[in-house]
Formats: C-alpha cells, sequence, structure tokens
C-alpha cells in the first residue's frame, strides 16, 4: 500500500498517553500498530493489528496469507521503525516534549524585531527546559508515568523570564525521574514515562545527573542553549559528562516557584550551553526576585547583572586560584594542562584542600515531602496527583507498566516520614542548618588560607559541598580522554553570588584553551548516518 494512506490509518490509533515530539515510528515502539490494507483503507473499515515488537515469522506469514498486509507494507513498516530507533536522532532521547506554540512564538519575536523591540541577546533564541519545570499547556511530568498528565495553572517564574527576554521556548527535555529521587541506584537519563536518555559522546556512557536531557540536548544542538536543575551535581554532572558549559547558582539567584522540588534548602535550576558566553546571556534572563520563592529576597543587590558584561579574556590576570584535588592518568594530564592555562593567563595557582566528608545527615528526604506536596497544591483542582503518597500508590499500582522499572526506594523512605513529629522535624532542623553552615565554613575558610578568588575541582568535585554550602559552581570542559575521547571538564566554586567572577575566570580559560569539541567530532560514528541529506550507500535505511 502506499505510505500516505499506511499514515492516514495511524493517525488514527488511540493513544494510552499523551505522547509528544511523535511520529510514526515511536508509535510502533511503544506497542500495537494497527496495519490496515489498501482497500481498508480507501473505505476506512476497522485496522487490522499486528504487534511488529513481538510479531513471529508465523504470524506476518499468516497476514501476508489472508492478504491483511502487503510485503511492501511491511518492508516500509520495519524500515520506519528502523530510521525511528536505529538511524533518526540518532535516537538520543533528550527532547520529550515540544511546545505547540514554538513557531508562533519565534513569528512574534521576529515581528518585535522588526519593530525594534529587540529585549536583549536571548531574544528570539530556542531554549529547552527540563521536564520538572512549568509551562503553560504542557504537562509537567519529572519524567514519571504518574504525573503524564499533570499540567499547571501558569508557566514557571523563570519560564516567564525567559518570556519577558525574548526567548522562545522550544520545549522540554527528558530526565532522570523526579531528578533522580525516585530510586536508588536509578541509571541516570532514565524516567519511566520518556525512556533512557543517551549520551551523544559514548552511548555506552552515562549522559550523568538529572539534568541528562538538557545537558545531551545542549551538546548536540538540539537547541541553542537548556535549563537543568540541580539539588547536588545534577547540573554540573551532565555538563562535564556532555562537554559543557553548566552553571550551579547560588540558592536563591534563580526562582524556583513552578518547578517540581527536591529540597528547597538546595534546588536550583541553571544554564547549560556549549559555551561560556551562552550560559552567561541565559543566566542574566532568567533571575529575578520572586515574591513566592523568599530565598531570592537574598539576591537583590545583584539583581539586574549582566553576566555577559563581566566576561573578559584577561579575567584571570592577578587571581589566585586554589586547586583541590590530583588527579591521575588521563584526567589528570588534561587537568594539568588546563591548570597551566590558567597560569599562563596570569593566574596565581597553588594546591588548596576542602573536607567535603562528614558533613551531617542528608536534609533531602525530609524536605522532599514537604515541598512536593506544597508544589502538588499548587496545581489545579483537577491535577491527577495531590500528594507524594499518591505518586507512591499510583506506581504500585501500575508496577506491570513500567512505572518503575528500578523500584521507588526513594519516593517510600520520603513519604514514610512524619512532618508533624516534633522531634523528627528537630532533627531535620539541626541536620539542615549544620549542614549549611558546616559546608560553608569549610568552604571559606579554604579560601581565606590562600587568599583565593576561587577554588577549581576536577570533573564536578564542587557538586556536594557546593550543594550544602548553597554556594555557585562553573564547569567547563577541559579536553577528551584520546583513549575513548570521553569528555572532561573542571568546576570553579565559590561564595555566595559570585557567578559574576566564576564565569568571568572560565571564559578566560575558555578562549585560551579552546578545548571544546562537537559530539559529531568525538563521535563521529553516531552522525555519520544521521545527516541531512543523502546519505552514505553504506549507512542503513
Amino acid at each position: 500500500m502506499n505510505r500516505s494512506g499506511f499514515r492516514s490509518g495511524l493517525r488514527r490509533l488511540p493513544s494510552r498517553t499523551s505522547v509528544y515530539v511523535t511520529s510514526f515510528a515511536t508509535v510502533v515502539a511503544l506497542g500495537t500498530v494497527a496495519l490496515i490494507s489498501p482497500s481498508q483503507a480507501a473505505s476506512n473499515k476497522p485496522s487490522f493489528s499486528i504487534n511488529l515488537e513481538t510479531a513471529t515469522v508465523a504470524q506476518l506469514q499468516q497476514a501476508l496469507s489472508a492478504k491483511k498486509i502487503t510485503s511492501e507494507w511491511l518492508v516500509n513498516a520495519y524500515i520506519e521503525r528502523i530510521r525511528a530507533l536505529n538511524t533518526h536522532g540518532p535516537g538520543l532521547n533528550a527532547v520529550r516534549v515540544l511546545n505547540d506554540d514554538a513557531l508562533e512564538e519565534a513569528k512574534q519575536a521576529d515581528r518585535d524585531r522588526s519593530r525594534g523591540r529587540v529585549r536583549g541577546p536571548m531574544h528570539g533564541i530556542p531554549v529547552l527546559v527540563k521536564d520538572n519545570t512549568d509551562i503553560r499547556q504542557l504537562p509537567t511530568t519529572a519524567g514519571a508515568q504518574a504525573l503524564a498528565n499533570s499540567y499547571p495553572k501558569d508557566d514557571a517564574f523563570l519560564v516567564k523570564r525567559l518570556r519577558a527576554a525574548g526567548a522562545v521556548i522550544l520545549g522540554k527535555t527528558n530526565l532522570t525521574e523526579f531528578a533522580n529521587f525516585t530510586t536508588a541506584g536509578m541509571p541516570s537519563g532514565y524516567s519511566g514515562l520518556g525512556g533512557q536518555v543517551l549520551n551523544p559522546y559514548d552511548v555506552s556512557q552515562t549522559p550523568s545527573g538529572s539534568s541528562s536531557g538538557s545537558g545531551v540536548a545542549a551538546a548536540s544542538s538540539l537547541a541553542a542553549v537548556t535549563i537543568g536543575t540541580e539539588t547536588s551535581g545534577s547540573i554540573l554532572s551532565p555538563s562535564v559528562a556532555n562537554s559543557l558549559v553548566g552553571v550551579k547558582p547560588t540558592v536563591g539567584l534563580v526562582s524556583r516557584t513552578g518547578i517540581i522540588p527536591i529540597a528547597a534548602s538546595q534546588d536550583t535550576a541553571g544554564p547549560m550551553a556549549r559555551s561560556v558566553y551562552d550560559a552567561a546571556a541565559l543566566l542574566t534572563a532568567i533571575t529575578g526576585i520572586d515574591p513566592e520563592d523568599p530565598a531570592t529576597a537574598t539576591s537583590k543587590d545583584v539583581v539586574g547583572t549582566d553576566y555577559t558584561a563581566a566576561l573578559s579574556k584577561d579575567a584571570l590576570k592577578n587571581v589566585r586560584i586554589g586547586v583541590v584535588g590530583t588527579p591521575t592518568g588521563n584526567q589528570g594530564t588534561a587537568f594539568t594542562k588546563a591548570v597551566d592555562v590558567l597560569r599562563a593567563q596570569g593566574a596565581t595557582v597553588a594546591p588548596a584542600t576542602v573536607d567535603t566528608g562528614g558533613l551531617p545527615a542528608s536534609i533531602l528526604n525530609y524536605e522532599f515531602k514537604r515541598d512536593l506536596n506544597a508544589y502538588f497544591a499548587r496545581l489545579p483542582a483537577r491535577a491527577p496527583m495531590k500528594t507524594l503518597d499518591d505518586v507512591v500508590r499510583f506506581n504500585l499500582a501500575h508496577v506491570g507498566e513500567g512505572s518503575i522499572k528500578f523500584g521507588q526506594t526513594l519516593l517510600e523512605t520520603s513519604n514514610n516520614i512524619n512532618l508533624d513529629d516534633p522531634a523528627t522535624k528537630a532533627a531535620y532542623e539541626a541536620d539542615r542548618d549544620n549542614g549549611i553552615s558546616g559546608a560553608r565554613q569549610r568552604i571559606d575558610s579554604a579560601l581565606q588560607s590562600g587568599d583565593f578568588d576561587a577554588l577549581v575541582f576536577v570533573g564536578p568535585g564542587s557538586a556536594g559541598i557546593g550543594a550544602r554550602a548553597q554556594y555557585p559552581s562553573v564547569a567547563v570542559p577541559i579536553g577528551y580522554d584520546p583513549a575513548n575521547g570521553r569528555p572532561f571538564g573542571m568546576t570553579f566554586l565559590g561564595t555566595a553570588y559570585t557567578e559574576a567572577k566564576l564565569l568571568a575566570y572560565a571564559y578566560a580559560y575558555e578562549q585560551a584553551s579552546h578545548e571544546w569539541r562537537p559530539p559529531s567530532v568525538i563521535n563521529p560514528s553516531l552522525f555519520r548516518c544521521a545527516q541531512p541529506g543523502k546519505q552514505p550507500r553504506d549507512c542503513a535505511p
């Protein structure tokens, strides 16, 4: 049968859940596909169903013999499936949903530009946002099947800031489910609703962190820039793994209103980009004081900062940098080279020591239940989930549908906490306050002991202690492992609201080193058969 007739039949298929960024092949991949003959297509009779994922040769032969399908149709069906699952994309699975209004938003940005109403460096720039962040008319799912149809009342505060800056909201990225607070051992980049995100530099390796979709989308240029969120490492770690610049801001610089939380004491959203300038421009757009997020009041002295203005190739001159850690092997070689670049650009570099262990117990379990329930309370009355307990129960009721493939130990542990118990609350508050003050004291003393302007760590090494201290970090690429092409990075850490300095140091390093390479250069085999235009003859269809 002809392809147009086949596609028209597929469009009539009911969908069990809302599917975005859809195509014929994604429908095929999800399960049963309606196969219809040319005569059925013409007369719109009920379709004949067969599941290509499980069909045996005998079943296909039976369908052929009964003239329910043709070989031509079957070949086309398999080609479409191959394109979707094997070749197209190349199946990175980083984008979960597109914004239906993105094209109209772009047209409006063009109209504004023609009238001289350009609102800054983000005007007309497509941005992908992590799918734990509210965008009007799109569900906010955190990758969970339980939230597949959970629609917010309005945009998150940071999305409103993006729109005010003229940015185009392109859509949402996949993520580790509930920002990697579902169960111990959850693979980074996996969610029950969105599936597994793949690292474009090496698909055998983790895309890392819960902002894996944002990291892969940024690295693969699926949008100009992306937004990630971090509680402890979920911006910095995928930024390093995907050779990006990632900014984990001071808690309070970027509003969390309209973002599915883990813990208010540590949560923040931030930029993920392929260059320091891009990250700085995006950070400039999303900051601001939000009356609904009291933490943002602490950013009053830096409100309105243009983080691109501080960028300078000479920013490292007469700066003192404390180097934490001494990695070995190929990573050590790359890190040593990066430190040499800092020194060559005028920085004084010396070893520094930061004790990152032995802090009070994590406060995430307590805050997750409290803060998630508060997020749910903001949703419209029709929202499918009202409490964390609802999510846990939903998952147990839908295990057979893959709701909790790897379990839900973290959800259950948090759900079992009695938030109203005075002793539990007192212990939590002590751990929270001592954790913040202890982490800050360790960072501050390391900076003061060497009169350092910032500390630099190998990889995302600043993530844990920086998160407890609520301090900012900026990750930047420093090269690739010569043995396998996997990215290396380093991270600058400073005290509260020193983002402008950290970005300037990262920019000076970036401009001197020129280390970044796109994934298609480092891992060409993944992209060789996925480029637009005519494909090499030896590529799969």
